[in-house]
């Protein structure tokens, strides 16, 4: 695709050469309708000029030029005389009438149109100076082409020509880099327009009221297109909100039947799924909410929102046989986000933990410096399923599927930071939530070496 401004400006320079071209021909054309007689004869007089050849004392000669051949052969009855002090070149004296004067003739320098003696045609009579006299031409019945005026007509007015020429090549550069500037400019404006429209709030629209009038069209297609994607993402977000109201009741009365249930086994297994299946509701509607609402971020602190998780999860984690720990930093665990958000994302982590981590005794909470980090001594992911696991319902090396780590990446890409996870084959697995604008604020040398490892 070709660049919108070069175009733009080829084809000015384009229509500009034949404009300038054509008012050149007009004036041309002019011209000769105006004075047709006067420019043949300068045009027929510089001809002859150009072919002359003086041999002082000896001879003077007509050379027989491309140019002269063409005046030869549009003119049937030309004849002309040319002489230089007492020197005489002649073309057809057969057809020259009787003319008002002898040869040689002394007279000004100059053009002049002429009649002949008998009054009957005329002629042209041309004065110019050669060296230390004059070569004098007289022309008669001469015809030239438009070709052969339009050349004589650019070599007498060369220098104007080439001035004129310059400031109209001169104006139209100038028009065309302006030009080019204000479409590239229009398309910045369009394009920050476009930029400014949160991905998450796609209803705002480009506003057409600094558009310029060619890209409208465009800007209007574009402000549909932003409407269709928003109501499909509306209704999938109406849609998924009210699937995980739907189920949640079912879920309470199904977790209180489990409680009839006599057989210990059994009731174990049962509770296990169901919990799973509460966490992934509650997951749904984390999203729902997430999407549905702008973030407005106040201080959270780390520390307060990671111990009551820990005390959350504590029975969950007694009865799996797993031991919960904290490891905090001496300062920085002060965040900027919703808490709400941010104890979704915490809780997550630990959750996830608990149910996937194969082979888990013990799950470490470690604060760092604007981040929190949720490890375990599980049996970890298989090389390469890092990324996996974090996409919804995708399984990984222990399979860890559902919404629950998706859900926690939208929480940190709200709040500016990101979800970290490494793990390595037989060591375990940590998830660290990194929040970028308060590790930022800290130099380096303050953050805690474990958060740095992480």
């Amino acid at each position: 695709m070709r660049s919108i401004a070069r175009t733009f400006a080829l084809s000015l320079g384009v229509v500009a050469t034949t404009i300038f071209l054509f008012i050149v021909g007009v004036v041309i054309f002019q011209s000769q309708a105006r004075e047709s007689e006067p420019i043949v004869c300068q045009v027929a007089a510089a001809i002859l000029y150009d072919s002359a050849v003086v041999d002082p004392g000896r001879a003077l000669t007509i050379r027989a030029t491309r140019r002269i051949e063409e005046l030869k052969a549009n003119s049937p009855n030309l004849w002309y005389v040319v002489s230089h002090q007492k020197l005489i070149s002649e073309f057809a004296p057969e057809r020259r009438p009787a003319l008002p004067f002898s040869l040689p003739y002394s007279g000004p320098i100059g053009f002049s149109v002429l009649n002949t003696l008998d009054q009957k045609s005329t002629f042209c009579l041309a004065v110019v100076r050669w060296g230390p006299s004059d070569l004098v031409m007289m022309i008669g019945d001469a015809h030239v082409s438009l070709g052969q005026i339009a050349r004589a007509f650019v070599v007498r007015n060369l220098f104007p020509l080439t001035i004129l020429a310059f400031a109209f090549a001169a104006m139209v550069t100038i028009g065309a880099v302006l030009s080019g500037r204000f479409v590239a400019r229009g398309i910045a404006r369009v394009t920050r327009r476009a930029l400014a429209i949160d991905p998450a709030a796609p209803q705002g629209s480009i506003s057409l009221d600094e558009v310029p009038v060619e890209l409208k069209p465009l800007v209007e297609a574009l402000n549909r297109a932003f409407d269709e994607i928003n109501a499909y993402i509306m209704m999938q977000r109406r849609f998924l909100g009210n699937a995980a109201h739907q189920l949640r009741t079912p879920l309470t009365l199904l977790r209180a039947k489990i409680e009839d249930v006599n057989e210990p086994k059994l009731k174990v297994e049962l509770v296990r799924d169901v919990r799973r299946l509460s966490s992934l509701v509650s997951a749904m509607l984390d999203l729902a909410r997430l999407q549905n609402h702008v973030i407005e971020k106040q201080p959270i602190d780390l520390a307060v929102v990671t111990q009551d998780v820990l005390a959350d999860f504590s029975p969950s984690a007694l009865d799996a046989g797993i031991e919960l720990s904290l490891e905090q930093a001496e300062a920085g665990t002060v965040v900027q986000g919703v808490e709400a958000a941010v104890r979704s994302a915490v809780a997550n982590l630990v959750g996830n933990a608990l149910i996937h981590a194969r082979g888990a005794r013990r799950i470490t909470a470690i604060l760092g410096c604007g981040s929190v980090s949720i490890g375990d001594d599980g049996e970890g992911i298989s090389v390469g399923a890092e990324g996996q696991v974090i996409e919804p319902f995708q399984t990984g090396d222990p399979a860890r599927a559902g919404l629950g780590l998706s859900i926690v990446q939208e929480i940190m890409a709200a709040h500016g930071g990101k979800l970290v996870i490494t793990s390595a084959s037989g060591r375990g697995t940590v998830a660290c939530l990194r929040f970028t604008e308060a590790m930022a604020a800290v130099p380096s040398k303050e953050r805690s070496p474990s958060l740095q490892a992480s």
